[in-house]
């Protein structure tokens, strides 16, 4: 058993002030910028503060006798998570699924740092309540997450969704197999396969438009929904597959028939895997979950 401390990983990306100035170099510019396009500065620098503020404040909240650090989400593909590790993640819901990926089992805490205008499904909690959080025992609930798995042993996890297709989004032609023994031949924009958590983003605004759309998994149901965008119909493609559910244990392959298709999930398009010609992905509901502080 180790005898480490548990170490507290702070998580946060870039606020919309840090690129602009990463992009236009001061702040004199980027205000001039933004009023050339009808917008101010002052929001852009109230929203900065916010995420500031909410990150002091966690990081006040730590016990002095932790172990901590602090990550940016570009760098989540380099870092090492360890078992003892608790991560707390300020910022947007979002953040929270751009993290799990990288986890296995450690629990996670959502801070919001702008409470009331993010949707709070994955950031549940304010800054002022994490130092009660850290000290006492912590509810947690079980997220289904899922797994593209290649050929050659590649492994992707996503928490709300994968995406495969073409790395520009243009037609990608592939096999796609169902757990029921059905095959078809397609070209389409790619395919979706979304958890319960992602049913309220990705695969909801597809299934809104989507006439006898599956009925979308509940966020701790170990069952996918999945999706194929725009799929062409031609005398060698075919559009009778475009959606459906898994199961625990089930699994939609699809086997590529083109050059630079990707999988990636929760919109991270640059950690993804690549495939060529004759490789085959599967996906399925992952064996890993995500452990949420509630």
């Amino acid at each position: 058993m180790s005898t480490l401390a548990p170490r507290a990983v702070l998580v946060s990306r870039r606020s919309e002030l840090d690129e602009l100035l990463a992009r236009h170099g001061t702040r004199a510019a980027a205000d001039y910028y933004l009023r050339q396009r009808g917008r101010d500065l002052g929001e852009v620098a109230a929203r900065h503060a916010a995420l500031q503020a909410a990150l002091t404040a966690a990081g006040a909240a730590i016990p002095a006798d932790w172990r901590r650090g602090h990550i940016d989400r570009e760098d989540l593909p380099r870092f090492l998570f360890g078992p003892e590790d608790l991560v707390i993640a300020v910022g947007q819901d979002g953040l929270v699924a751009n993290v799990a990926k990288y986890l296995d089992g450690q629990p996670v805490i959502g801070i919001d740092p702008e409470p009331g205008r993010n949707p709070g499904v994955l950031v549940r909690h304010e800054a002022a309540a994490l130092h009660r959080l850290l000290r006492r025992p912590r509810a947690t609930e079980e997220r289904t997450m899922v797994s593209a798995r290649l050929d050659d042993g590649q492994e992707l996890l996503g928490l709300n969704e994968v995406y495969f297709g073409h790395v520009s989004h243009q037609s990608a032609r592939y096999t796609l197999s169902t757990p029921e023994g059905a095959r078809e031949r397609q070209s389409s924009s790619g395919v979706v396969a979304g958890t319960g958590t992602g049913a309220t983003g990705w695969c909801s605004s597809i299934a809104r438009e989507r006439a006898g759309a599956p009925g979308l998994p509940g966020p701790r149901e170990a069952a996918l929904c999945w999706f194929v965008r725009e799929a062409w119909p031609s005398p060698a493609t075919g559009v009778s597959l475009t959606s459906g559910r898994l199961g625990a244990g089930e699994e939609l392959e699809l086997s590529c028939e083109g050059d630079r298709l990707v999988v990636f999930a929760d919109g991270l398009e640059g950690d993804r895997l690549e495939l060529s010609w004759g490789q085959r992905v599967t996906i399925g509901v992952a064996g890993r979950r995500l452990n949420l502080v509630v």
